[in-house]
């Protein structure tokens, strides 16, 4: 917190006393952070790993209104290996902290899909995961405990480049449920098993709390169980592609939703994804990957009942900037018959994103960003926005034991 305090003095940037309503629930970036169940021989039974993420973005035209917000990110994560450091054969502990400032550049662009991943809509430092994964022989593993589901399902390493939300989970998922799913920014109790039956394929399930945290307080970390709330079952499977991943997975709530018209309420709110990446090109250091993504959602339920993404993303094409990356990507989500009826809403959001990110350093980097959103939040009033950003980030390992 006092990072983030001082870096938005330094900028000379105020801080909003009464924080802005949040977008879409948002994925959040992880190109610093340890992969689960993966410490190294090297870094010892323990790793603590701290990443900050700072980021100007400006709606310059179009949307609600002009203007500029300062927002970031605080990352704390520690990694320990059980069984090097308690001796309990195969078990890994996570605990991740989380920070972040409030402020919003979506309630000046207009925009439902949220052009920025570290968008909260709200203030807090809050406990955002907190698991054990216990192996299973060679093949399989059990996780318990507070978790983000986007850090294993609806997950691709190459959409994940990118600064705007859709990219990382789409739309039709985040969108869901009383208080989206459990992924950023509030997360829910969860118990996740995952089977690897062949080298490239893994089959995908979890079991988590149909409500994250607490709506009424977005800035507490809550484990509410009850109420009502249901349960969200996730299931995936992961399958090799021509030197790249194809992703095939299904979710769907137990507890029953309001409809789109108003007429009541009704069980079967559930949908469908399919997502890809695939390696284009990989020659003389010169890299281009593909991805993207298909997917569906309950329209009775559903702002969104359709959503359509994918890019592209280029490395190695800068001569003595092999580390650096850029690409492009698109994120369109339609609303459904039922949502339209009753809103008199448009047919689609559209975002487009072209984006940078240069490597200065092992720790540091700088990603500027510009962003083209087509009728944003599918409102017929608003213009199309157009977004400038520039993200860095600043991250640090400590190995103990």
């Amino acid at each position: 917190m006092l990072l983030a305090a001082a870096t938005l003095g330094l900028a000379g940037l105020p801080v909003d006393g009464a924080p802005a309503e949040p977008a879409a629930p948002a994925d959040r970036p992880h190109s610093h952070i340890h992969a689960p169940g993966e410490i190294e021989e090297s870094h010892g039974p323990l790793l603590l790993q701290i990443t900050y993420t700072g980021e100007v973005m400006g709606n310059v035209a179009g949307g609600r209104r002009r203007g500029a917000r300062y927002l970031d990110n605080l990352d704390l994560v520690l990694e320990a290996d059980l069984e090097r450091l308690a001796g309990w054969t195969g078990a890994q502990l996570h605990v991740y902290g989380l920070y972040n400032n409030g402020r919003s550049i979506s309630d000046l662009a207009g925009d439902t899909q949220a052009v920025s991943n570290i968008e909260t809509g709200v203030r807090a430092l809050r406990l955002y995961e907190a698991w054990i994964d216990q192996k299973i022989g060679d093949a399989a593993s059990i996780k318990l405990g507070l978790y983000d589901l986007n850090s294993e399902f609806d997950a691709i390493d190459t959409a994940g480049f990118f600064v705007s939300s859709p990219n990382g989970i789409g739309t039709d998922f985040a969108q869901s449920g009383l208080n989206g799913p459990s992924i950023f920014p509030s997360t829910s109790l969860a118990a996740r098993v995952a089977i690897a039956p062949a080298e490239g394929w893994t089959v995908r399930a979890a079991l988590l709390d149909g409500v994250p945290g607490d709506p009424d307080h977005p800035a507490r970390t809550a484990i509410r169980l009850g109420h009502g709330d249901g349960a969200l079952a996730v299931g995936e499977v992961e399958a090799p592609l021509g030197g790249g991943k194809l992703l095939l997975g299904h979710w769907r709530y137990t507890a029953s939703f309001d409809l789109n018209d108003g007429s009541g309420r009704a069980n079967g709110n559930a949908g469908t994804y399919v997502r890809a990446e695939l390696p284009v090109l990989n020659r003389d250091e010169r890299r281009i990957d593909a991805f993207a993504r298909l997917g569906s959602a309950s329209g009775r339920f559903n702002m969104f009942d359709r959503f359509a993404g994918g890019g592209l993303k280029f490395g190695g094409w800068i001569p003595g900037r092999t580390e650096d990356e850029f690409g492009i990507a698109v994120s369109a989500a339609f609303t459904s018959d039922s949502w339209r009826r009753a809103t008199g809403g448009g047919s689609a959001e559209v975002a487009i994103e072209a984006s940078y990110r240069a490597q200065l350093a092992p720790w540091l980097s700088i990603q500027p960003s510009a962003h083209y959103i087509r009728r944003p939040s599918a409102d017929p009033t608003l213009a199309d926005a157009f977004v400038l950003g520039l993200r860095f980030e600043a991250s640090h390992s400590f190995a103990g034991l």
